[in-house]
């Protein structure tokens, strides 16, 4: 009788490469150290600045805090939604003085999750023994997108619950304003198919670079700071269904092609 092989199908490849994935990422202390710090960092950054505001001892002048409501530090208000010169003047400000200390800033350290965990690949020799025996370069670009983004996502909805508790211990307002329930639920979904658009550009920059963390991270977060100004213009606190379908279109484009690019370097380059 003759022996039957099973074929080793695109399916069962991939189904194999985000087992091994998914276990990698959540067995690694640092996917746990960025989470963490997604938890304490809004926590910190809302009970510190509120403790600034009050009454200058100096002037006697009355000084606003950083933050007055717990929504500031998830997204600002688009200013085209501003209904008076005041809230656009408001909404202004939320820009030039929050902007860094929101949840946008997570696209950063992103980056820094993106480079490490592939680059631990490259430096151990994994990539080249799993290259050998069965994957695709195409798998392995798809696998680490797939992995990457639910890692972004969770670190996403850390901060989010670590803004809920900062904002309760700080006393901050809840009030979602003229955004309302729907486009702070809108801006998250918004903010979560956004880091597909990202992922794509981290992934390539560190499969070039490979064993070189330093490098992919320079040039990773290099681009972020780039791209960083449609963060808040894509994703305001006030997003809608399109916020949503334009983030989840852009996420679609980038990872098909930028994970074209990502399989080109790997098959034109050493794998060391």
């Amino acid at each position: 009788m003759a022996a039957k092989f099973e074929h080793n199908t695109f399916g069962k490849r991939l189904k194999s490469m985000l087992k091994v994935d998914f276990r990698r990422m959540f067995t690694m202390r640092l996917f746990y150290i960025i989470a963490g710090s997604c938890l304490v960092a809004p926590i910190l950054i809302l009970v510190m600045t509120t403790m600034f505001g009050g009454a200058d001892p100096e002037t006697g002048e009355t000084v606003e805090p950083m933050f007055t409501n717990v929504w500031q530090i998830v997204s600002s208000i688009s200013g085209g939604e501003a209904s008076t010169e005041a809230a656009a003047d408001a909404a202004a400000m939320s820009m030039d003085i929050t902007m860094m200390c929101n949840m946008n800033m997570l696209y950063f350290a992103i980056a820094v999750l993106v480079c490490l965990f592939v680059s631990e690949d490259f430096k151990s020799g994994y990539s080249k023994n799993l290259f050998t025996v069965r994957a695709k370069k195409s798998d392995y670009v798809i696998s680490k997108t797939a992995v990457c983004f639910v890692g972004s996502a969770i670190m996403i909805l850390v901060f989010f619950i670590g803004s809920m508790l900062g904002g309760a211990i700080a006393g901050l307002s809840f009030d979602t304003g003229i955004a309302g329930t729907s486009g702070v639920v809108m801006c998250m979904l918004s903010k979560i198919f956004l880091t597909a658009v990202f992922i794509p550009i981290y992934l390539v920059m560190s499969v070039s670079a490979k064993q070189r963390t330093w490098l992919s991270m320079i040039v990773s977060l290099g681009a972020g700071m780039i791209m960083f100004m449609m963060i808040p213009m894509m994703t305001p606190l006030n997003s809608g269904v399109m916020n949503v379908i334009l983030c989840l279109a852009g996420g679609a484009v980038f990872s098909i092609g930028l994970g074209a690019v990502s399989n080109l370097i790997l098959k034109k380059t050493s794998l060391v």
